[in-house]
């Protein structure tokens, strides 16, 4: 497999974050080797998984940086299943600092280059703008994953981020495919919502999963216990979405069938 996907959408509260930790998981519990790497200043993946973000004295800005190494940073998470590279407000330094280097695109796919064949999964959760940080995500991706709610803002900035991936592709990163879109927070009494995902379905076919994430208290009480939601309440809703998300996943990489790591 070994697979690098961002998980992207310049628009905030999509569930972005939600969806990198709890995929991460739930490819875990299926046998897989997963890294996530948090790549917003915000650090809301680094906290959602039980790390301190304000206690690490190395973060992904260090690595990205060329002041450590991945393997010294990572943290390695027996409690979810996955190993983390965490982040902290030092980002913000990372995305200027990128900024003023010649190969800045190019930093976060150095790093992952030597780290792809540890892992089947490697999952990017990426800051909720089209930023440096962003740009160095799609760069080192071999897909995007996009997160988004079924209302009425939510197809303008898809066309958006959309654009920024068929250029990236087009310039720099020509194996890079838009791996699919998720819808989040779904509520099936909303009529917005089931209009906005026939468009959808209509639209983009194949490439919008199967697989809806619901709204579920669950899934956002989980990252207060540090704990993605198959660990807080593997009987939630919104943990059996994400588990069959990852199955989607799994099985889409397979030519259909859920073939599992051995």
């Amino acid at each position: 497999m070994n697979r690098i996907l961002s998980v992207a959408n310049q628009k905030g509260g999509v569930g972005k974050t939600t969806t990198a930790v709890n995929l991460a998981s739930s490819l875990a519990a299926t046998g897989c080797r997963v890294l996530l790497v948090d790549l917003d200043p915000q650090g809301n993946a680094t906290m959602g998984v039980g790390v301190d973000k304000n206690a690490l004295e190395l973060s992904c800005r260090d690595v990205l940086l060329e002041k450590a190494t991945a393997e010294t940073v990572i943290v390695h998470l027996a409690t979810v299943g996955f190993d983390l590279l965490p982040a902290n407000e030092d980002m913000t330094e990372a995305e200027v600092r990128l900024r003023e280097m010649a190969v800045g695109d190019f930093a976060l796919k150095s790093v992952l280059d030597t780290l792809r064949h540890g892992y089947d999964y490697i999952l990017l959760d990426c800051p909720p703008a089209l930023s440096k940080l962003t740009v160095n995500a799609l760069v080192a991706s071999d897909g995007v994953l996009i997160p988004m709610q079924c209302e009425y803002y939510a197809l303008e900035g898809l066309t958006a981020l959309l654009d920024t991936v068929e250029r990236i592709r087009r310039v720099i990163n020509p194996g890079l495919e838009v791996e699919g879109l998720l819808r989040t927070m779904f509520d099936p009494r909303n009529n917005l919502s089931n209009d906005v995902s026939a468009q959808l379905t209509s639209h983009f076919g194949d490439k919008v999963y199967r697989t809806i994430i619901p709204r579920n208290v669950r899934l956002a009480e989980a990252p207060s216990h540090g704990l993605p939601a198959i660990g807080y309440d593997p009987t939630s809703s919104g943990a059996k979405a994400y588990l069959a998300l990852a199955g989607e996943l799994i099985r889409r990489h397979n030519g259909g069938q859920l073939k599992l790591p051995a």
